[in-house]
């Protein structure tokens, strides 16, 4: 969830990767968006037009490229909803990002990247918002590439949807007090704005074994007052396989060192969180249309790094949820994640960002886009049903052990969420048939499962 966008924001990015400069923006249907980015560093920006990409080949890399959003869109499922006019319309999705100054490195005006990005796609506009309660920014539209990538995906998903973005304080990933004591605000306050949180690197609180009782403590009965209010919150599962993300996380990616722990991540593993994993999506470059999908692992990922695989395993601390009693794979503790999306930063749906006033476009990856992505699905699913499904994870299971599973889920059965440290190699777990540690119970079909979670979801 932090390889892009943290990475450029503290001058870190693990692998960086060559972005292409888009040409003509502003001309609607005439572009494409691809993005070049092959397994080693570097690269020069190129401009692309849709005759040069058609595909995972021609003027791109072979073993990478972007979807576009009608891509993602009909691979997934989401087109035929948008059709029937279920785009999010009347709901509010909200996502706590880091408050960005301009002495941040690698900023940009969101509100200059939604207009390109839309114009490119031939998106509605965004409605969007910023609350700046919790840190108070002079500059509440600068945004990182986190922040960019979260509200682009949802806005995908769910283009009639508002867009409430919660500032937190820039600190806030400083270390383990800080993260808690900003995600427990940020939803604390998320819930009096809009009918989903979407929890990417903001919100974050580390490894299992990073947070203390009371951490832990103050951060469910934050999310109790969410499911509470019918408020569905949504986080990503971790970018870094069967093992915890940093607890030290601004030090492990400016050099300092990280100490691999087999773990899972709070808020994730929470039992009120829809927590997402992480997917490698192949799709037709031509129609969209969906042909197969693994488990987002190496070595699609960058090996050493806190970026490598869907975060996914068995909780250490927090005892197994009554929606996952019985179910294979899951012992007394608590399974995550729930579900997954594409995460692959070799698949990634196409973002738009500016550096210094110039857009480019490039891949998304890791469960920050996963996430939003199934934020988007809820607002979806909460239209279809005319009201806010909020704590949805019981009918997610419902339907997982239903007759309609493998219609409403694309279920992954192959890859695994193994990592490699140098002198140090961690086994995850595998992807299996149903619901695993890796990709919970799959990728949605999504003119399916929206229906359906509006029929299991029981007040």
């Amino acid at each position: 969830m932090f390889k892009f966008p943290l990475g450029a924001r503290l001058g870190a990015a693990p692998c960086p990767r060559p972005r292409i400069m888009a040409a003509g923006l502003a001309v609607t249907g005439l572009l494409i968006a691809a993005c070049a980015a092959g397994p080693a560093a570097g690269g020069t920006a190129r401009t692309v037009s849709a005759r040069q990409i058609t595909g995972p080949t021609g003027d791109c890399n072979s073993l990478t490229t972007c979807y576009t959003p009608h891509q993602i869109r009909v691979a997934y499922g989401i087109q035929p909803l948008l059709n029937r006019g279920i785009d999010g319309r009347g709901q509010t999705i909200v996502l706590p990002e880091l408050a960005s100054s301009p002495a941040t490195p690698q900023v940009s005006d969101i509100r200059q990247d939604f207009a390109q990005f839309d114009a490119l796609f031939g998106l509605p506009a965004a409605r969007l918002r910023i609350v700046t309660r919790l840190a108070g920014s002079a500059s509440p539209w600068l945004a990182d590439g986190e922040e960019v990538l979260d509200l682009e995906m949802a806005h995908v998903v769910a283009p009639g949807a508002a867009l409430r973005v919660i500032l937190v304080k820039a600190t806030a990933l400083n270390n383990i007090p800080n993260a808690v004591a900003a995600a427990v605000t940020a939803i604390r306050l998320g819930v009096t704005q809009g009918g989903i949180i979407s929890i990417s690197a903001a919100g974050q609180t580390g490894g299992e074994h990073c947070d203390n009782r009371a951490e832990v403590t103050r951060l469910h009965s934050a999310l109790r007052a969410a499911a509470d209010h019918h408020v569905t919150v949504v986080a990503a599962s971790g970018d870094v396989g069967a093992v915890g993300e940093p607890c030290d996380l601004i030090k492990a990616l400016t050099g300092g060192t990280f100490h691999p722990v087999k773990e899972v991540n709070l808020p994730a593993s929470d039992p009120l969180v829809l927590g997402v994993g992480g997917t490698s999506l192949t799709a037709s470059h031509r129609t969209g249309a969906y042909l197969s999908e693994t488990a987002w692992g190496l070595p699609f990922g960058d090996p050493g790094t806190a970026f490598q695989a869907s975060g996914g395993g068995l909780s250490h601390r927090i005892s197994r949820p009554d929606y996952q009693n019985g179910l294979p794979g899951v012992g007394a503790t608590r399974g995550v994640p729930d579900v997954a999306g594409d995460a692959s930063g070799h698949t990634g749906m196409a973002l738009v960002f500016s550096d210094n006033g110039h857009p480019f476009v490039r891949n998304s990856g890791g469960t920050s886009a996963s996430a939003p992505f199934w934020a988007g699905l809820i607002a979806l699913a909460d239209q279809y049903a005319g009201r806010h499904l909020g704590f949805v994870n019981p009918a997610i299971y419902r339907i997982g052990r239903s007759a309609f599973y493998r219609k409403a889920f694309h279920d992954i059965t192959i890859g695994d969420n193994t990592v490699m440290f140098p002198h140090n190699t961690i086994k995850g777990f595998r992807a299996t048939a149903g619901w695993d540690p890796v990709t919970g119970w799959g990728s949605p079909i999504a003119q399916v499962l929206v229906p359906l979670l509006a029929r299991y979801d029981r007040r």
